[in-house]
């Protein structure tokens, strides 16, 4: 009878145990969830990107429309757009963050709820549309300086190591061809030697990695937009930048890394 009672209270005790712990693993992703969204911006400004072809503009456009519609939703959200181009980690472009704020609701009557949902609707598009129209004029901005000679990827690691910093959650998108060509020892120059094949280029990514790790990215999402047709050759979009890419990022410990 002794033994009955306790397993009995054995058993009790465990299903506490286990259910403390599960409501601690849902606390913990509910202040996960409730972290700002860092969205970092890199459009590239050099030669080889043309965003004044119709399919780059629109691809582009729709994407960047995307980014401030699903990134730029809660106060303290933030945005930052960076050039690529010879001096990438110094062309910061446009830095703005949501402002808008919505009244408490405890205690409210329906009605007031409404009305204070509406403001705050009202108010965050309106911010909204202003970061929208700013961004797309950072879109069309020429770079004909002597910068839009070299493309330097690399500069962009300390930018999003130091977004990483803040606890926020980085996204971080990159609208070019990802061809780094940078001059000089110990850097890429894809246009000169791109990768051959897949394990070169997984060869290139770990060995640069020695060189860029130093940068602590966290595990942000990253994506890249290229500016290739469905249509473009394998030796226009060479598939094996990309592999590169992909695995540099996961190396470094990014959560994703998704091409468009």
């Amino acid at each position: 009878m002794k033994t009955h009672f306790w397993l009995n209270n054995l058993l009790a005790l465990t299903f506490l145990v286990l259910l403390a712990a599960c409501g601690g693993e849902k606390e913990t992703t509910k202040v996960a969830s409730d972290s700002p969204v860092y969205t970092l911006v890199f459009l590239d400004k050099t030669q080889s990107v043309n965003v004044n072809k119709n399919y780059v503009h629109e691809k582009y456009r729709q994407v960047l429309t995307d980014i401030i519609e699903n990134n730029m939703k809660n106060k303290g959200d933030k945005l930052e757009v960076y050039f690529i181009h010879e001096n990438t980690s110094k062309a910061r472009a446009m830095s703005v963050m949501v402002r808008s704020e919505k009244d408490n609701l405890e205690g409210t009557s329906a009605t007031d709820r409404e009305a204070i949902e509406t403001s705050y609707s009202l108010s965050l598009q309106k911010e909204k549309g202003i970061f929208l129209r700013q961004l797309l004029a950072k879109l069309d901005q020429q770079n004909t300086g002597s910068s839009n000679q070299s493309t330097d990827i690399w500069a962009s690691l300390p930018v999003i190591a130091k977004a990483n910093e803040t606890g926020a959650e980085v996204k971080v998108y990159y609208f070019s061809d990802m061809v780094e060509s940078v001059k000089g020892a110990d850097r890429r120059d894809f246009h000169v030697n791109p990768p051959k094949n897949d394990a070169q280029a997984e060869e290139d990514a770990k060995a640069d990695l020695k060189k860029l790790e130093q940068y602590v990215i966290g595990s942000p999402l990253v994506t890249i937009i290229s500016p290739f047709e469905p249509t473009a050759s394998s030796k226009e979009n060479n598939p094996h930048v990309t592999h590169y890419w992909q695995t540099l990022f996961q190396e470094l410990g990014a959560g994703s890394v998704e091409e468009l």
